[in-house]
């Protein structure tokens, strides 16, 4: 009877054992998940990008207006809770028409400087805008990237413009030698204007008796200098010994920056 008594016990004993070996290990099992949670619900945050401002260069403007020749300022702080990786850029135009002689403008920039591969940067740049780019709605993009992969972007639009615009053309298309031709149009220059020049020059031309070859260089400032806004309006002779045939004539229009803009067209000139 003792015997089995202890073989009970013994028994007892064991599933108790293998009881609280099982309660233990489902413990450590549930802790594992507990920690794996915690740690997803940890995860590093994608960067914060704030205060994306840019403008003209020159003055740090921050009125999204930048022109051709001149510079972008570009300006954003960075939040972020990992090492930021890389900071790109970018600028592009959707369909702008091109003039003759301009080109698409499509600006991309990795920075990956040791000023930017930190926690927390303050984003600071200035791009330099070409001259020979067509004027009008640019898109922007900056996108910040952190160590770990993540990332996120801020976007807006730039209106890109020229020192100088000219338009409303009104200009004569024959003349009478010894007589005058007509041109008129509208000047904006935004440093105002310096002055304005318009040049009539033939190409080859034959000389009949008494012509004398016409190639020259007209310049007009008196009630132009200075203003930003007005009307060209001006007669210009004719000589009476200019060969008959086509002129090449060129108006440009410069401001008080050197900034220049030109119009070119042609005239022909008869005998009467």
């Amino acid at each position: 009877m003792k015997t089995e008594t202890l073989n009970i016990k013994t028994n007892f004993m064991k599933s108790n054992f293998k009881l609280l070996a099982f309660i233990a290990f489902f413990g450590i099992l549930l802790n594992s998940c507990s920690s794996d949670d915690d740690n997803g619900s940890s995860s590093v945050d994608a960067p914060e990008i704030t205060g994306f401002e840019y403008g003209e260069g020159s003055a740090h403007s921050t009125e999204q207006v930048a022109y051709k020749g001149s510079d972008i300022h570009l300006e954003a702080e960075i939040y972020a809770e990992s090492v930021v990786s890389s900071i790109t850029l970018s600028i592009h135009a959707h369909d702008l028409p091109l003039a003759e002689g301009e080109v698409e403008w499509d600006f991309f920039q990795e920075y990956t400087g040791s000023n930017y591969q930190v926690i927390n940067p303050t984003f600071h740049e200035h791009v330099d805008v070409p001259t020979d780019i067509p004027a009008g709605e640019y898109h922007i993009e900056l996108v910040v990237i952190d160590e770990l992969g993540n990332s996120t972007e801020i976007e807006g639009h730039l209106e890109i413009l020229d020192y100088i615009t000219l338009s409303e053309f009104g200009v004569s298309e024959t003349a009478v030698r010894g007589d005058d031709f007509h041109a008129e149009f509208m000047i904006n220059a935004l440093n105002g204007i310096h002055e304005i020049t318009v040049d009539v020059h033939g190409h080859d031309l034959p000389l009949g008796e008494g012509d004398v070859e016409w190639d020259q260089e007209y310049v007009f400032s008196e009630g132009y200098h200075d203003l930003t806004e007005v009307e060209f309006h001006e007669h210009i002779d004719v000589p009476a010994t200019a060969p008959v045939g086509e002129y090449h004539v060129t108006f440009t229009v410069e401001d008080e920056d050197g900034n220049t803009t030109s119009y070119e067209t042609h005239i022909d000139i008869t005998a009467s």
